[in-house]
């Protein structure tokens, strides 16, 4: 198995650490900026499928950085596309889309077939990729497939993402070491799932006969004011120590996102099966537990101990 990290960037491979794979993953310097470097990748590993994950992935920071988003998120896909096409155009590709290129459109649930609306520059560089994707599928009978993700998590995720944000602040102010934590938009709807199930569906995209777009998500949706009633509730503080500050809003929010996962569940027999009060405590706990062994002096793979919750 290979994978790849940006050569720029300060080597961070503590969730390959912490879940005991980082001896596994053969680790190649890449950067989705420079075709040669993507084509240097192909040859070295020669694979037979390959998982195109790599972006500006923050939708807040695509505001302040819409060249360089549009640059790593939707021209970097393209470069990948084309030299897969001269290295070995067999090779399976899987395409990273997200929900955020629905953006306000007006339909309440989404799926397949749903107009694109996106709002952020992040969004609408994933709008291209995505399109990109099915183009070299048609044009080139290349096996390349996108699945449209709605927000996955699970207590790997980045500290800039609310979920764990919150999850991170609470057990912080649960044991002290925070008084309160500042966040954005609590009436933001959002149809979260665990990450792991959607990865496993991931995989069978690629193992499909025929390649096509598929959707994943729960089929429902959640407020971030639910989500923190919740995280509150396991890590045992008042909610009143999480403030919504304007300060945190995005430039331009999407109000809702859900999504319908009938073609997947039809097609590729996936169906999400942990439900959103279980995901919070699930990342609730596992910081609660992390900050512990901090405050006891251990030395584990981790993320949050120098970070300001309120940035």
């Amino acid at each position: 198995m290979y994978g790849t990290y940006r050569r720029s960037s300060t080597p961070n491979f503590w969730r390959l650490q912490h879940l005991d794979i980082l001896n596994d993953v053969k680790l190649i310097s890449a950067d989705t900026l420079d075709s040669a470097s993507m084509g240097e990748v192909l040859r070295k590993s020669n694979p037979d499928e390959v998982y195109h994950l790599a972006a500006q992935s923050f939708v807040a920071a695509s505001f302040d950085q819409p060249l360089y988003t549009s640059d790593v998120t939707g021209f970097g896909t393209l470069r990948i596309l084309d030299e897969i096409k001269k290295f070995n155009s067999k090779i399976k590709f899987y395409q990273a889309s997200s929900s955020e290129m629905y953006g306000n459109e007006r339909t309440s649930i989404k799926n397949e077939n749903s107009p694109f609306h996106p709002t952020s520059p992040y969004a609408i560089s994933k709008l291209y990729a995505h399109w990109i994707t099915k183009m070299y599928r048609e044009a080139y009978s290349m096996f390349a497939v996108s699945g449209i993700l709605f927000n996955h998590e699970s207590p790997l995720r980045g500290l800039e993402f609310v979920t764990r944000k919150i999850s991170n602040g609470v057990a912080k102010i649960s044991l002290g070491l925070e008084k309160d934590l500042k966040i954005g938009n609590a009436d933001a709807l959002r149809d979260w799932g665990y990450a792991p199930e959607y990865v496993e569906g991931m995989w069978m995209m690629l193992q499909q006969k025929k390649s096509d777009d598929y959707l994943l998500a729960t089929n429902e949706s959640h407020s971030v004011r639910e989500l923190v009633e919740i995280a509150c509730d396991v890590a045992g503080i008042l909610q009143s120590k999480i403030i919504s500050s304007k300060k945190n809003y995005r430039s331009l929010d999407v109000n809702m996102l859900q999504g319908d996962y009938s073609k997947a569940k039809k097609n590729l027999k996936w169906k999400p099966k942990t439900k959103f009060k279980k995901l919070i405590k699930i990342m609730v706990e596992e910081d609660i537990q992390r900050w512990q062994k901090w405050l006891k002096g251990e030395q584990f793979p981790w993320d949050a101990a120098t970070v300001n919750n309120n940035l």
